[in-house]
């Protein structure tokens, strides 16, 4: 049995991701983790997620819920409460599943840093089709060549605190990598003013923030003459939660390192 805990899980995916795993063989959740501040902190988990109570109760401290035999789940907002995860999850040599968006350089060092021990799925997309959607990216960056012009647009939510997403930042590396750039030289993000033509060496990524829409992303590769469009869209944040909970099954026994989605699947990327 998978005892798995859920950090954020006060959250949107977190929740669903709660609900997919009662219902999954071989696991139960064994608890749940917010921020001091949140309002439920101490009652049943099926009360924080709208489901029938589950006998485990809301706390605002990993330590308390945590051990080697489970797996962490964490997508918290804000992202320093992962980093505090996967400190304690190092120490006590327990697997974790990170979605968690927003992390800067140096909390993504510390987080590596803590858990070079233990296995971890760390993935800003835990979506089937947007882990194939990288893979076409790439591929058909290192195709096309210098020829197109690559642009990214991502929506989501007007709830979404950082921008650009994960994925897309995700998508544009995979764009990068297929057309031997390095995406921190030649990324730009959001246009504004007199910027002057368009390099041939730039990769855009462009942000919109609306209404209730779980996630949209494309990438858009522009020739003479014509235009090819790869795109994902999600309609439900299950999705999210279900790629979610493969990689918790693939971590439960992976062996030490950091994993991704692809990894998770058996896709090499191209």
């Amino acid at each position: 049995m998978i005892k798995v805990v859920i950090c954020g899980i006060g959250g949107r995916v977190c929740g669903r991701i709660a609900h997919l795993v009662g219902d999954a063989d071989g696991m139960e959740l064994s608890g749940g983790v917010e921020v001091a501040t949140f309002p439920a902190i101490g009652k049943d988990i099926g009360e924080v997620v709208g489901a029938p109570n589950m006998g485990v109760h809301l706390v605002d401290d990993l330590s308390q819920v945590v051990d080697p035999a489970s797996v962490v789940v964490a997508f918290t907002a804000p992202p320093e409460g992962t980093v505090e995860a996967a400190a304690i999850c190092g120490e006590r040599g327990t697997p974790m599943v990170i979605g968690t968006t927003g992390l800067s350089r140096a909390q993504e060092g510390a987080i590596r840093d803590s858990l070079k021990d233990v296995a971890c799925v760390y993935s800003a997309n835990f979506s089937v089709g947007v882990t194939v959607l990288r893979a076409l990216v790439q591929q058909a960056a290192s195709i096309l060549g210098d020829a197109f012009d690559v642009e990214i647009i991502e929506m989501h939510h007007h709830f979404k605190k950082d921008a650009p997403s994960g994925t897309a930042l995700a998508l544009a590396e995979a764009a990068a990598a297929g057309l031997e750039r390095n995406l921190a030289d030649v990324g730009v993000y959001g246009r504004h003013g007199d910027t002057g033509a368009r390099t041939k060496e730039e990769i855009g990524v462009h942000a919109l923030r609306a209404g209730d829409v779980v996630g949209e992303h494309t990438v858009l590769f522009g020739g003479t003459g014509e235009t090819i469009r790869l795109e994902h869209r999600a309609q439900s944040r299950d999705t999210f939660a279900a790629g979610a909970v493969r990689a918790v099954r693939f971590a439960a026994t992976a062996d030490p390192g950091m994993y991704d989605m692809p990894d998770v699947l058996g896709i090499k990327e191209a």
